[in-house]
């Protein structure tokens, strides 16, 4: 047992105290997204994400060093469940990997609040000095290797044509995954997001597999 500065012992924080703390952190996280997703980042008050969290301005820079801290650890979060849950492992073909692009829109589809906050900080961090900006850049720098990576295994196996340009195609698919996502946002209840990408990505394979074969019936 911990003793205090006046020599009585004092007690060490209990585990309940550690589980309160990351409850409390996780909830913070949870208003931010809200709070990035309608009013940016610059426009985004810690104050007013502290009273929905119902604890003081002081309570969150005790979790959280600044606004930009918490943007950065608001954007991981995210990109790591997105790894654990669709990067984990290689895909074996490009069938397979835009199968696994598809299960991202479904689960995209499900979070309006996350993803909306996704696009209005895309947007913002066109200004090389937004504090998400080199998030971005990097994000899709690794989201084009990863599925240029996997669509050149593709051509080396034969499943896709000679002439496919891997880097061409992955970078158009990210486009368009973005640019359906900021449609779905703008009208999720008149624009199916999920079916125009798989008719995307099924016509995608149509055009680029030596056997001209789409997406599988399941998909």
């Amino acid at each position: 047992m911990e003793r205090t500065e006046s020599g009585r012992a004092g007690k060490r924080p209990g585990r309940g105290t550690y589980a309160v703390g990351d409850e409390r952190r996780l909830r913070i996280l949870d208003a931010a997204v809200e709070h990035f997703a309608q009013w940016g980042f610059h426009a985004s008050s810690l104050a007013r994400i502290a009273k929905d969290v119902g604890i003081t301005q002081g309570g969150l820079l005790h979790h959280f060093r600044s606004k930009e801290d918490l943007l950065v650890q608001v954007l991981e979060r995210t990109e790591q469940h997105d790894k654990e849950r669709f990067f984990a492992n290689e895909y074996g073909t490009a069938a397979e990997c835009y199968v696994g692009l598809l299960r991202l829109k479904q689960y995209n589809a499900e979070r309006l609040g996350r993803t909306r906050m996704f696009n209005v900080l895309a947007a913002e961090a066109g200004d090389p000095g937004h504090p998400a900006h080199a998030y971005f850049v990097r994000r899709y720098r690794e989201l084009t290797d990863v599925m240029s990576a996997s669509l050149q295994r593709a051509v080396d196996s034969g499943e896709l044509r000679a002439d496919t340009d891997v880097v061409a195609v992955a970078q158009e698919t990210a486009a368009v995954m973005d640019g359906l996502q900021l449609q779905w946002v703008l009208d999720p209840k008149g624009f199916d997001m999920v079916g125009r990408f798989r008719q995307y990505a099924d016509r995608l394979l149509r055009a680029i597999t030596t056997a001209g074969t789409g997406l599988p019936a399941d998909a």
